[in-house]
């Protein structure tokens, strides 16, 4: 048996919005990018949280299995995943041996062309079923901005999906003054079009339910200070149409 082990923020048992049908959730710790609205901050810093196994993971996982229909299975989320790509890989595979439904939530940044990254996240994606991106901005600048990183190898990332024909759904969070621009908005849906994996697109309005984590670990909010608040349900709508988004 493998000892590998994944350090793991949170696990719930029951999401709904994470990916088909009833999923199990596990939250892996780490993240490479500083996103100006992450609701998660805490799971930023790399190597904390608790150490798992793969298996001790399914194990928890599958005492759920009666509520996943024949839809559901689990979604590795973060911080960001691929950031534990070598654990993420284990773990994947061993639901596969045991006939488990894999989502990936990923935001993609650390992704890359070079090896050895590349042939593990191929074999990953062998063993995966849906992966949902989430595009933060189709400005690279912009994105600098927002997130801290380029967008140029997440968008490599969205073209290699689609070559390799896997399923893939897009997350944008709307952000007023960032991402709620309607000539960022028309350029993404742009460039979704000519995608022909995307099978849901979802618009995610920016909150600020994660403002108190960035107090309690003493780092500044820059959207807080702007004084940036949720978008108008109007312009949630607006969003919705020029993307084609579901929710």
């Amino acid at each position: 048996m493998s000892q590998l082990k994944g350090y793991v923020h949170s696990l719930e048992s029951f999401g709904s919005a994470d990916g088909p049908g009833v999923r199990y959730l596990i939250f892996l710790q780490g993240c490479n990018m500083r996103c100006r609205y992450c609701h998660n901050p805490d799971t930023w810093k790399m190597e904390t949280g608790q150490l798992m196994t793969a298996d001790e993971i399914l194990d928890k996982a599958e005492r759920f299995r009666s509520f996943w229909g024949k839809d559901g299975g689990i979604t590795v989320s973060g911080g960001e995943a691929l950031c534990q790509l070598d654990f993420l890989l284990e773990l994947f595979q061993k639901a596969k041996e045991r006939n488990i439904h894999t989502c990936l939530d990923t935001s993609g940044s650390p992704f890359t062309k070079e090896e050895p990254f590349f042939g593990k996240f191929a074999a990953l994606m062998q063993v995966t079923d849906v992966v949902m991106l989430d595009i933060k901005h189709i400005d690279d600048e912009k994105h600098k901005e927002l997130t801290g990183r380029s967008n140029v190898n997440i968008l490599q990332l969205a073209d290699y999906l689609n070559e390799i024909g896997k399923d893939v759904w897009i997350r944008h969070v709307l952000v007023p003054e960032w991402t709620d621009v309607d000539e960022y908005l028309l350029r993404l849906r742009a460039y979704l079009d000519t995608l022909s994996n995307v099978k849901r697109i979802d618009v995610l309005p920016y909150h600020t339910l994660g403002v108190f984590k960035w107090k309690e670990l003493g780092v500044k909010n820059l959207l807080e200070e702007a004084g940036i608040n949720p978008p108008e349900p109007e312009r949630v709508a607006h969003a919705k149409e020029i993307l084609g988004a579901i929710s």
